[in-house]
């Protein structure tokens, strides 16, 4: 990989109309294999993608798409609604990639928190979160979802 095509790789920038099947082709990837675990597909595969990149909520990164994050501002935190890596590049920092981009976008709003929530049955995002500075704050059965909410603090 040349430099020009790592520093492209690094990037993180907002979807566009044109990246709306890349976001689909992997937020599905990301998130089937958790269709047997917890019982229903998960709300982010069915999602309005174009809809989502359309009013600006989604970022990704990659050129082609490797990962992305779907986030959303309220007036006291930056809620982090899905993250996603394509399951071929797990393990290469995209994740981490994509969870500095929303610490420093959350900053850039000058907002001091951000939360998110996952899954009860998606244990391994339970060890991934708190390693980015997210604490527990709730679990909640929303529906056939049970979910446990996370919020970060920021310094």
């Amino acid at each position: 990989m040349t430099d020009t095509e790592c520093t492209a790789t690094q990037q993180v920038r907002p979807a566009r109309a044109e990246d709306v099947p890349a976001v689909k082709a992997v937020t599905d990837a990301a998130y089937h294999p958790y269709i047997a675990r917890i019982g229903v597909v998960p709300q982010p595969m069915e999602a309005d993608h174009a809809a989502d990149v359309a009013a600006g909520k989604v970022f990704v990164t990659g050129e082609p798409v490797v990962g992305l994050v779907v986030v959303e501002v309220f007036a006291d935190h930056l809620f982090l609604d899905s993250i996603a890596v394509r399951p071929d590049a797990h393990g290469t920092g995209v994740g981490r990639r994509l969870l500095r981009f929303v610490d420093a976008r959350a900053r850039a709003l000058g907002l001091d928190e951000i939360r998110l929530y996952t899954n009860a049955l998606m244990w391994e995002n339970q060890k991934i979160y708190p390693r980015y500075g997210y604490e527990v704050v709730a679990r909640r059965v929303d529906g056939p979802y049970d979910r446990i909410h996370y919020r970060k603090r920021l310094g």
